[in-house]
């Protein structure tokens, strides 16, 4: 009995130890990206003005996607702010349909986003072209490619809550999740008031 006893906590203790470390990891990547995204808009801050014989912002781009594109975000907050509450109230079911409906946010906003890329490349407005559109598909590209791999991981949680018990790890996953998310959200609002609301309203 006392081995079984002392066994029970010390394997707490390796959880906990291992969600720490964990933690600890996501948040050193949080702050690698926020550096990268850092740089990014950097970047387009100088080249913004370097149309050379191309479009400039108030005529390359526009708010007709880039105003969906950041409600359908920001909705995405929302439900998964909704997921976090239905995860520490244990109700699983909650936590799926939340987590789902968060997930199917980003496909529309990924969807907006393709067919906004696509009407550029339609009129010749490619990153070839200046140096303007070479930052701004850095920057805003950048930021699809994260939302894309968010997409993946997403699936993948979205499985184990559905399948798995909402054990500390699963918990631990899910809640750098919702981080991350939120993060890729907060990073959209800078793309939308420096590049969008700038470009096109001067």
């Amino acid at each position: 009995m006392t081995a079984v006893g002392s066994a029970a906590p010390s394997m707490d203790r390796v959880d906990d130890d291992e969600n720490g470390k964990s933690a600890f990891g996501f948040w050193v990547f949080l702050m690698s990206d926020a550096a990268l995204f850092a740089v990014l808009f950097a970047t387009y801050a100088v080249m913004m003005r370097g149309t050379g014989s191309g479009p400039g912002p108030a005529e390359a781009i526009g708010l007709k996607y880039a105003f969906p594109e950041t409600l359908v975000l920001l909705t995405s907050t929302l439900t998964m702010g909704f997921a976090a509450m239905a995860l520490h109230a244990d109700a699983r079911r909650s936590l799926v349909v939340w987590l789902g409906a968060t997930l199917v946010l980003g496909a529309v906003f990924l969807a907006l986003e393709a067919a906004e890329f696509h009407g550029m490349a339609a009129k010749g407005d490619t990153p070839q072209v200046s140096g303007f559109l070479s930052g701004f598909f850095a920057l805003v590209g950048a930021h699809g490619l994260h939302v894309t791999a968010g997409m993946v991981w997403g699936l993948a949680m979205l499985v184990q809550g559905a399948t798995s018990d909402l054990s500390a790890p699963v918990r631990s996953r899910l809640g750098r999740f919702a981080l991350y998310w939120h993060f890729l959200d907060l990073i959209w609002v800078g793309i939308f008031s420096i590049v969008y609301l700038r470009g096109t309203l001067g």
